[in-house]
């Protein structure tokens, strides 16, 4: 990636998402995703999967072989791999996983953020912090008021 591609980078977040042991990965949310890279809102930058076994052990997954059903190119996402995700992250993210479940390790780009993320930077502003308000914080918020 040039400097130049830096500089017009989005913002980049990641997901772990945790499939429970009796309902492994589907693929029935694949087409959401990729209807957000089609529109332009994302760009995935990495997908891995992981599972991890009833005794612990950690076990990545080819995208190719976890069975995903329907009529969306798998492949669209295994080409994914900037680099930004490497094995220390996906033993992180199975650290998070109860045993016998798997996971989806998603890094992507907020593409409709990198226009104004790109303005700022410009100006010398930098991101200090950022942040994620869970669900059920809002919901219980909203129940409270």
């Amino acid at each position: 990636m040039s400097e130049t591609d830096i500089d017009l980078l989005g913002p980049v977040d990641y997901l772990v998402i945790e499939f429970p042991a009796d309902r492994p990965p589907d693929g029935s949310a694949l087409p959401l995703l990729f209807d957000l890279v089609e529109r332009g809102v994302i760009r995935v930058l990495d997908l891995a999967f992981v599972h991890k076994d009833a005794a612990g052990s950690l076990v990545g997954v080819d995208i190719a072989d976890v069975g995903f059903g329907g009529d969306i190119d798998i492949t669209l996402f295994a080409e994914a791999e900037s680099g930004l995700l490497d094995d220390d992250d996906r033993l992180e993210a199975g650290r998070a996983l109860e045993p016998g479940c798997s996971a989806a390790v998603l890094v992507y780009e907020n593409r409709w953020a990198a226009p104004f993320a790109a303005a700022l930077r410009r100006n010398g502003a930098e991101l200090v912090a950022t942040g994620r308000i869970p669900m059920q914080s809002i919901l219980s918020s909203l129940d409270a008021g």
